[in-house]
C-alpha cells in the first residue's frame, strides 16, 4: 500500500523535472543575472545589487517600452479573443462548405511566425508591396505602413491577430463542441431564439474555455517578440519597442545582460499581476 501511494508521484516526476529545468531554473538564473553588471574584465561581472532596477525606473526608454507593451496588449488581446470566439462559433455551425472553410482558416497556424513576418513585410513594402498597389487601384493614396511611427504598432497588431485568431479558435471550438445539444433543444422548445440560446446556454458554458484562452493569450502577447524584431527592430522612433525587444537590445546590442535580465524579471512580475487581476475578475463568474 505504501508503494502504491507513490505511483502518481512517479508519473508526475518527469513533468516536474522538465518544469524545474526549463521554467524555474531560467527564472532563478535571470534573477541572479539582474543583480550583476558587466565588469571591466571580460567574463567577470560585478555585483551591483538593485542598481539595474533603479536604473530602469529612471530610464525614459524603459518606461516608453512599458507603455508600448501595455498599449499593444490592451488592443490585441480583446481583438484576438473576440475574433477567435466568432470564428469558433462559425466553424461550429452546420453551414454548407464549412469543412473547407475550416481548413482555410487554420492556414495561418501552419505558417511559422518568422516566415509570416517576412511575407507581410513584402506585401507592406511602401514602394513595391501589393497592399499599396491595391490601395492605389481603389483610388486611395499609398501608405507608409511599417515605416510610420503612427501605423507600425497597428500593423503589428494586425499581423499578431492574423496569426493568433485561428490558433485560439481551436480551443474555443473544442469548448463549443462540449456543450450538450440537449440544452439547445430544451431552449428551443421553450421558445428561445438564436440570441437567447447564445446568451443563456452557450456563453455561460464557455466561460471556462474563454478564461483559459484569455490568460494564455495574454501571456503569449506579452512575450511576443518576433514581429517587432523582424519587421521594425522596435522602430520607427521606438513606436514598437516592447519590453521583449528592449531586453533583447540590452543583451545583444548594448552588451548589458544585467539590464536585460532586470527587464525580463519586471516583465514577469507585470504578467503575474495582470493574470492575477484576470483571475480575480473572472473567478466569481466562472
Amino acid at each position: 500500500m505504501m508503494k502504491a501511494r507513490y505511483v502518481p508521484y512517479l508519473f508526475l516526476a518527469p513533468a516536474v523535472v522538465l518544469l524545474l529545468i526549463f521554467k524555474v531554473y531560467p527564472i532563478a538564473l535571470g534573477l541572479k543575472n539582474s543583480l550583476y553588471a558587466p565588469g571591466f574584465i571580460a567574463g567577470l561581472d560585478a555585483f551591483v545589487g538593485l542598481d539595474n532596477y533603479t536604473g530602469l525606473f529612471a530610464d525614459h526608454v524603459f518606461w516608453h517600452s512599458v507603455y508600448v507593451t501595455l498599449f499593444f496588449n490592451v488592443f490585441v488581446n480583446p481583438i484576438q479573443i473576440g475574433l477567435a470566439f466568432g470564428l469558433a462559433l462559425l466553424l461550429n455551425s452546420r453551414l454548407k462548405g464549412i469543412q473547407a472553410f475550416r481548413s482555410v482558416s487554420f492556414i495561418p497556424i501552419a505558417v511559422s511566425l518568422p516566415i509570416a513576418c517576412i511575407l507581410w513585410n513584402i506585401m507592406l513594402n511602401p514602394e513595391q508591396g501589393v497592399m499599396n498597389s491595391i490601395l492605389i487601384g481603389l483610388g486611395f493614396s499609398p501608405q507608409p505602413f511599417l515605416t510610420s511611427k503612427d501605423q507600425a504598432i497597428w500593423i503589428i497588431i494586425l499581423i499578431a491577430t492574423w496569426k493568433g485568431v485561428g490558433y485560439w479558435a481551436v480551443f474555443l471550438l473544442a469548448g463549443l463542441q462540449e456543450v450538450p445539444q440537449v440544452l439547445y433543444e430544451a431552449a428551443s422548445i421553450d421558445g428561445a431564439g438564436k440570441w437567447d440560446r447564445f446568451r443563456d446556454v452557450t456563453f455561460p458554458l464557455m466561460k471556462r474555455p474563454l478564461t483559459f484562452v484569455t490568460v494564455a493569450d495574454t501571456v503569449a502577447n506579452f512575450l511576443l517578440f518576433a514581429p517587432m524584431y523582424i519587421l521594425t527592430k522596435g522602430g520607427p522612433e521606438n513606436s514598437t519597442n516592447v519590453l521583449m525587444e528592449e531586453s533583447f537590445n540590452s543583451a545583444f546590442v548594448y552588451s548589458d545582460p544585467g539590464r536585460a535580465s532586470a527587464i525580463v524579471i519586471l516583465l514577469l512580475i507585470l504578467i503575474l499581476l495582470i493574470i492575477g487581476l484576470q483571475f480575480r475578475l473572472l473567478r466569481s463568474k466562472v
